[in-house]
């Protein structure tokens, strides 16, 4: 008998995400754009992979964008975290990404990160 699993939701994207992860990998000069949210805040931050080093990092709990993205919708604080990261990148003298969803489907508060990371002058 098989054994059920309590979320299958949860296991379904660990999968998805277990399978993005083996085609996606971040290298010092075209990083990985790693994305994870939560019920109400979002990060993101950029990996080289081959270093195993977090290049930078940016989140709706960072203290620069706290309170100026805490009475924007949940969709307008992803496209200020992208924004955020892309200028981050910049100044790092990124220009190029690869993006890791997590899993999360490419819709929403993922695509509006995605968005204003693209803005900001991001390549994927």
């Amino acid at each position: 008998m098989k054994r059920k699993i309590k979320n299958e939701g949860l296991a379904r994207r660990a999968r998805r995400a277990t399978k993005i992860r083996h085609k996606v990998e971040g290298t010092s000069a075209r990083p990985r754009l790693a994305v994870y949210r939560s019920a109400v805040h979002i990060y993101a931050q950029l990996v080289d992979d081959i270093a195993g080093q977090t290049l930078a990092a940016v989140s709706t709990v960072t203290k620069t964008l706290r309170d100026e993205v805490k009475d924007l919708k949940k969709s307008e604080q992803a496209e200020r975290v992208g924004k955020a990261l892309a200028e981050a990148a910049k100044a790092k003298g990124i220009e190029s990404v690869v993006f890791d969803r997590k899993g999360w489907p490419y819709h929403g508060r993922i695509a509006a990160l995605a968005r204003g990371a693209r803005a900001g002058g991001l390549q994927f």
